[in-house]
C-alpha cells in the first residue's frame, strides 16, 4: 500500500475507532472480512486452532489476533506486535448531568496524561459502551455534541502567560442549556443506545475530538488526527497483519486497553489476557507447559507504541545526537533503564527487519534531563519472557487532542510489522 493510500486508511480507521471498545470491534470486524474466525473465550478452542487457522479474540477494549501457518505445532514460536487502543482524555463520570448559570455539562474525570489546554474551544462527542442491566454491551458514538470553552482574555488577562486550568473546575465539557433535572445525558446516550434509560447499569464513555483527520501543508506531506497515539500503531499492525504471510511462526496482534493508566487490568497488558490466549493456543496445538515455554523462548514481541520525532522550537528538549526527524521512517526506541525494551539483540533484529522491508528507521533515546515515558514493552517482557524490542511512529503533539506526524511513517511502520509478523527467524 503506498503511503496516500495507507494514510487514508488510516484516517478511516480512526474515524471508526472513537475509543477503545470502538478500536477493538473495527479490528475485529476488518478481520472478520478477512477471514478471521471470532474465537469466544468460553468455549472450548480445541476445534478452531489447527494450523493454518486465522482467529480473533475481543476482551472488552483489547483484541488477539492469530494467523498460525500450514505448519503450526506446539512449539511453533510467536511474532507478536504489541499495541494498545486507548487514548489520553477524559472519562465521563457517575452521575454526569451538571447545571451552572444556564448551562449544562458534563462532568469528567481526567484520563491519562492529556494535554489539557489543548482540548478547549473542539467539538466534542461522547463515545464508548453502555452496558444494560442484563449484561449487554451496546457500542455508543454521539458525533459533535459538547465543548470545553476558555475563558475570555477579558476576563483573565494574564491569560496567555499562566494558563493552568482547574482540573475539576474547568474541563466540564459544555453540551446544552438548562437548570437543574434538564438535559439528562445518560438518557441521551440510551437513546443512542436503543434501550430504556433505566436499563443502563453502568457505563464507559470518553471524550473524542469530532474533527476529521486531514492531510495538510506543503505538498500534503503532514497529517493530523487525533488518537495517533497509539491508533497508528494498532492500524499498523492490522495492516501488516493482513500482509503477512507467516510459515515457521505464529503471527500475533495484540492491542491492549489501559496503557494510558498504567495497564492493570485484566484487560491490559499487565494483565492475563494475552497469556491465556497463548497458552490456550499452544494447548489445542497439543503442547504442554515445556513446550509452551520452547515457543515463547524463540519469540519475538515488537512493542509499537508512538515516539516523538524532534520538535522545532524546543529541539532542546532531545538528545543532541539522536534527533529523529519526520518523514525518516519508523523510531527504534532505546532507553538505559529499561522504559524501554530494546537491547542490542533487539536492534539488530530490527535493523533486519527493516532492510527486508526496504523502510529507513532512525534510534530514538531521551535528552538525560528530560525522563521519558513507557509502554507495554517492558511490562510484556516481564509478564511473558519474550524478547522485546519498543518501536513507534515519530510525532509531534503527543497527548495533545490532536497530533501529527509526516505522511510516509505510519506506512514504513505497517511495511515493517509485515515482514516481522512473516519472519520465521
Amino acid at each position: 500500500m503506498d503511503a496516500p493510500s495507507h494514510i487514508d486508511d488510516l484516517a478511516a480507521f480512526v474515524t471508526a475507532s472513537p475509543s477503545s471498545y470502538h478500536a477493538a470491534a473495527e479490528v475485529a470486524r476488518r478481520l472478520g472480512e478477512a477471514g478471521y474466525v471470532p474465537l469466544d473465550e468460553t468455549a472450548d478452542w480445541r476445534g478452531a486452532v489447527r494450523p493454518g487457522a486465522r482467529l480473533v479474540v475481543v476482551r472488552e477494549g483489547s483484541v488477539v489476533a492469530l494467523a498460525l501457518p500450514s505448519g503450526a505445532g506446539p512449539t511453533t514460536p510467536f511474532r507478536v506486535l504489541g499495541a494498545h487502543t486507548d487514548s489520553p482524555g477524559f472519562k465521563l463520570k457517575p452521575r454526569p448531568t451538571l447545571s451552572a448559570s444556564g448551562w449544562l455539562a458534563a462532568g469528567v474525570e481526567v484520563y491519562g496524561g492529556p494535554i489539557v489546554a489543548s482540548w478547549f474551544d473542539r467539538e466534542l462527542e461522547f463515545a464508548g459502551r453502555l452496558v444494560a442491566l442484563d449484561g449487554t454491551a451496546h457500542l455508543i458514538r454521539t458525533g459533535p455534541y459538547a465543548r470545553i470553552p476558555h475563558l475570555a482574555i477579558h476576563l483573565d488577562r494574564e491569560l496567555n502567560t499562566s494558563f493552568g486550568p482547574d482540573r475539576q473546575r474547568d474541563v466540564q465539557p459544555v453540551f446544552g442549556v438548562g437548570g437543574p433535572g434538564d438535559g439528562d445525558l445518560v438518557g441521551h446516550l440510551a437513546k443512542l443506545a436503543g434501550i430504556d434509560p433505566d436499563q443502563v447499569g453502568g457505563y464507559d464513555v470518553v471524550t473524542v475530538d469530532s474533527a476529521a483527520p486531514a492531510r495538510f501543508g506543503a505538498d500534503d506531506a503532514l497529517f493530523a488526527s487525533a488518537r495517533l497515539d497509539n491508533l497508528s500503531s494498532v492500524h499498523a499492525g492490522l495492516a501488516g497483519l493482513l500482509a503477512a504471510e507467516p510459515t515457521g511462526s505464529i503471527a500475533v496482534l495484540a492491542s491492549f486497553d489501559h496503557e494510558e493508566v498504567g495497564s492493570e487490568s485484566r484487560s491490559g497488558a499487565a494483565g492475563p489476557f494475552l497469556a491465556d490466549v497463548l497458552e490456550r493456543v499452544s494447548a489445542a496445538l497439543g503442547g504442554d507447559r515445556s513446550e509452551l515455554a520452547r515457543a515463547v523462548a524463540g519469540s519475538w514481541c515488537l512493542s509499537s507504541d508512538a515516539g516523538h520525532a524532534v520538535h522545532p522550537h524546543r529541539s532542546d528538549r532531545h538528545d543532541p545526537a539522536n534527533r529523529p526527524v519526520p518523514g525518516g521512517g519508523p523510531l527504534l526506541k532505546i532507553n538505559a533503564n529499561q522504559r524501554y525494551t530494546t537491547d542490542a539483540s533487539g536492534a539488530a533484529f530490527f535493523a533486519r527487519v527493516c532492510a527486508a522491508a526496504g523502510v529507513p528507521y532512525q534510534e530514538f533515546v531521551s535528552n538525560n534531563a528530560v525522563p521519558c515515558g513507557s509502554t507495554i514493552g517492558p511490562i510484556t517482557a516481564t509478564r511473558l519472557g519474550i524478547p522485546t524490542l519498543d518501536v513507534g511512529t515519530p510525532l509531534l503533539s503527543m497527548h495533545s487532542a490532536r497530533e501529527m506526524c509526516h505522511v510516509e511513517d505510519p506506512g514504513r511502520l505497517a511495511a515493517a510489522a509485515r515482514v516481522f509478523l512473516s519472519s520465521a527467524e
